[in-house]
């Protein structure tokens, strides 16, 4: 078997890891054919990488003309910590409430530090109704992905 072969997550592992970690640095193709890498908060939609930003941002002006992004999640400190995956794809942004809400209240809370509900009906309904206007002025975007890389360097012992 390949290092490579051997760090691979699983499918199991993968879907653990991005379920657990909140940060995504994401890469978008800018005007002149440059990388735009930011990182943000992110929450699972379906099993896929989501997050929100405002609808003027540089990340959705650059998704418009060319929906193709990467989303990059890692940790670790040490070599033998080194966990991660690399997701590249295209982008579904949308303003749809059925998403927007719920990938919204997710990450909106944890921008401020909160745990994301599992029932918006027990949340503070104040933090909810704060998030919700925040949204008005945000897209979520989804990223479909067509390629997946993971490691997990401590998978070498």
């Amino acid at each position: 078997m390949s290092k490579r072969a051997a760090i691979k997550l699983t499918d199991e592992e993968l879907a653990d890891f991005l379920a657990k970690e909140r940060k995504v640095q994401i890469a978008s193709i800018g005007k002149d054919g440059a990388p735009h890498l930011v990182t943000m908060f992110y929450t699972l939609w379906e099993g896929k990488i989501a997050f929100t930003t405002y609808k003027n941002s540089q990340k959705i002006l650059n998704l418009q003309r060319n929906p193709v992004m990467t989303c990059l999640v890692e940790t670790g400190t040490d070599y033998n910590e080194l966990r991660g995956a690399s997701l590249t794809g295209n982008a579904l942004i949308t303003d749809d409430p059925a998403i927007l809400d719920p990938v919204g209240q997710a990450v909106g809370h944890q921008i401020i530090g909160l745990e994301p509900p599992t029932d918006l009906t027990k949340a503070d309904p104040a933090v909810v109704e704060g998030i919700r206007h925040m949204m008005r002025k945000r897209y979520a975007v989804i990223l479909e992905p067509t390629k997946i890389s993971s490691w997990d360097h401590a998978k070498l012992g």
